[in-house]
Parts: C-alpha cells; sequence; structure tokens
C-alpha cells in the first residue's frame, strides 16, 4: 500500500490518533505523567492530584505503551525523566493547560451577563434611553462586555438576522418572523411648536389637528418618520407633503424653533431636546394620544434567551422614573 506523500513510519505524518488505528493519550495519563515531571516523586504526586499510587504508575505505564516510548527512568531511590521523558512533559503540560483554559471558557460562557453583549440601538432612542441602560448594565452587570451599535432599523434588523448584533432596542411591531419581542414600554408622541403657534403649549389637542399642520420630518430610513405618518393617516390626512427633513431630532427641534414648522417628538425625547431652546412650546394631545411601543428584540430561540428576558424585567423597573407606561404596568 502507498503512503499518503509527507508521512512515515515514526515521523510526523504518523501522528497517534484514531483515524490510524493507534490509540490516543487519556487526559487521566496525561495529568499522571504530568504530575510526576513535576515531584519526580510518585508519592508526591499522586497526593497533588488526589489519586492513588498504584493507580498513578499505572497510568504512566498506560501512557508509555500508548505512546511507544519510555518517559521515565524509574529507581529504587528516584525517579527521573528520560530524554523523551523531558521532552514530552512539556508538551503534555501544554495540553493540560490548554484544556485547563478550554473548561475556564466554557464556565465563563455558562455564567449569565459575562462576555460581550452586542446591542443596537435606533437613534430616536439612543440618547434618551443608553443612560439608563448603561448605567443598570455598570450598577447590576458589571462583568457583561456591552458594545452599542447605533442604526436605522433595517440595519439592525439585518445584524440580528446574520448574528453581527445579539439584541435590539427599538420601536415595534416589528411583523416579521424570526424574532422575538420583549416590550418594556409605551410612550405618547407631543407636538413641539413655535412660540407663536396656535397649538403652543396646549392640553388636550385633537388629532385632527394634524391635517392642517406642516409637519416636519426625519429622513428616509427613521423609523420615527414612518410612525409620524401613520399618525397623519390615522388623523385623516391622505399625506404630508415634506420639503424639509433631518437626520436627527435635534436638528428637527431646531427647524421647529426657527420657524419652519412642527413635529412629533416622544415623550422620552423632549427633556433633551426641548431644553435647547427657549423658542419652543410643547403641546399634548387628547385621549388616547397617539403613542410607540420600545422593546429589545432577538432571535427566536437565542441562547442567552433566559438572560435577555431577565435583562428587559430589569429594564422595565429601571425606565419607571421616565414618563412612559411602563410593559405590564396597565399596558
Amino acid at each position: 500500500m502507498v503512503s499518503p506523500v509527507g508521512a512515515r513510519p515514526g515521523g510526523k505524518g504518523a501522528g497517534v490518533s484514531k483515524g490510524n488505528g493507534r490509540r490516543q493519550p487519556t487526559l487521566a495519563q496525561l495529568r499522571a505523567f504530568a504530575a510526576v515531571a513535576e515531584h519526580l516523586h510518585f508519592r508526591d504526586a499522586a497526593a497533588a492530584i488526589g489519586m492513588s499510587q498504584p493507580a498513578l504508575s499505572g497510568s504512566v505505564s498506560a501512557l508509555e505503551e500508548t505512546l511507544g516510548v519510555t518517559l521515565l527512568e524509574r529507581t529504587t531511590r528516584k525517579v527521573l525523566l528520560s530524554p523523551a521523558g523531558e521532552r514530552l512533559a512539556v508538551r503534555a503540560k501544554a495540553v493540560l493547560d490548554e484544556v485547563g483554559a478550554l473548561m475556564e471558557e466554557a464556565e465563563a460562557v455558562r455564567a449569565p451577563f459575562t462576555g460581550a453583549l452586542r446591542l443596537g440601538v435606533i437613534p430616536t432612542v439612543a440618547p434618551y434611553l443608553l443612560p439608563t441602560v448603561l448605567r443598570l448594565v455598570h450598577d447590576r452587570y458589571p462583568d457583561l462586555d456591552l458594545q452599542v451599535h447605533e442604526e436605522q432599523t433595517a440595519s439592525l434588523l439585518e445584524g440580528l438576522a446574520v448574528g453581527r448584533l445579539d439584541l435590539l432596542l427599538l420601536a415595534v411591531p416589528l411583523g416579521m418572523p424570526g424574532v422575538v419581542e420583549l416590550p418594556l414600554f409605551d410612550e405618547d408622541f407631543v407636538l413641539v411648536t413655535p412660540l407663536d403657534h396656535a397649538l403652543g403649549g396646549r392640553q388636550g389637542i385633537a388629532r385632527e389637528s394634524l391635517r392642517e399642520l406642516n409637519l416636519l420630518l426625519l429622513d428616509e430610513g427613521h423609523c420615527l418618520r414612518d410612525q409620524a405618518l401613520d399618525i397623519c393617516r390615522e388623523a385623516g390626512r391622505a399625506d404630508a407633503p415634506v420639503t424639509t427633513t433631518a437626520a436627527g431630532l435635534s436638528t428637527l427641534v431646531q427647524l421647529v424653533a426657527g420657524g419652519l414648522g412642527v413635529t412629533l417628538l416622544p415623550r422620552t425625547a423632549v427633556r433633551v431636546e426641548t431644553t435647547r431652546s427657549d423658542e419652543l412650546l410643547t403641546g399634548y394631545f387628547a385621549d388616547p394620544a397617539p403613542t410607540r411601543r420600545i422593546a429589545l428584540v432577538m432571535r427566536a430561540g437565542a441562547a442567552r434567551g433566559a438572560e435577555y428576558e431577565e435583562l428587559a424585567a430589569a429594564l422595565r423597573e429601571a425606565l419607571r422614573p421616565l414618563p412612559v407606561r411602563v410593559w405590564g404596568q396597565g399596558t
């Protein structure tokens, strides 16, 4: 029979493996040999690894038989490593170190809220909720390596689907298969206007008022834009001609302050965005006000699903001070 190229009896190509019919060393054999190599004494080595001396001696003999080399020179007074034993003791220790590292890594993976968690967040949520999220993770889950990615909804969902992201924080419902939504809260929209607007600062604004307003919107791709358009349609507005848009809520609010129109803001954004200008007023809709729902979203069957559900529950508690209706409290 022709041997594979590079393989020769006793050479590197004839390694010990089950594939060529030869036995492999066991971890117990390697551990016994490494202990003897360290202590050069059977009794001390056996005590060090919690094995009886006969069992230790038998394991080393079995390893020698498996490898086909003499590892130890045994005398009545002491134990010495053979030249082969000196070389292979280094290898045995390296193998055992790697196995130990493997077990430590597996234990770390099993431990909840450790390792990396890649969280995707939409831009109309990130500035207003991340302080609460980051504080919660820092205080309650100090071993969790939270990595935040701010992207629009379509990009986040693609990242979740391909495994680039682990968990998303965004507006729902998504109406798509393969994901699980863990609702956190519902929040109302408010109407932000210039100081001289007729609806500025009013309470109980009728949704129908949106039919005639010059509504400023975010750019295409933002889910908040789509939500605002849906609210307008629900109010009976057939279309919402868009002449000016913005890439973010901060710019949108400044456009309102400059008198270019009005806009809709989620309640969580009001304190941050409207306090930057004294040229704005905030109006509130009559009940039921237009709302949006924010949730954590994970892949269906996610390996860390139980952790994500626990995180969602902790977030609901942490978000209670905000002007929202936390999920589970009358929602």
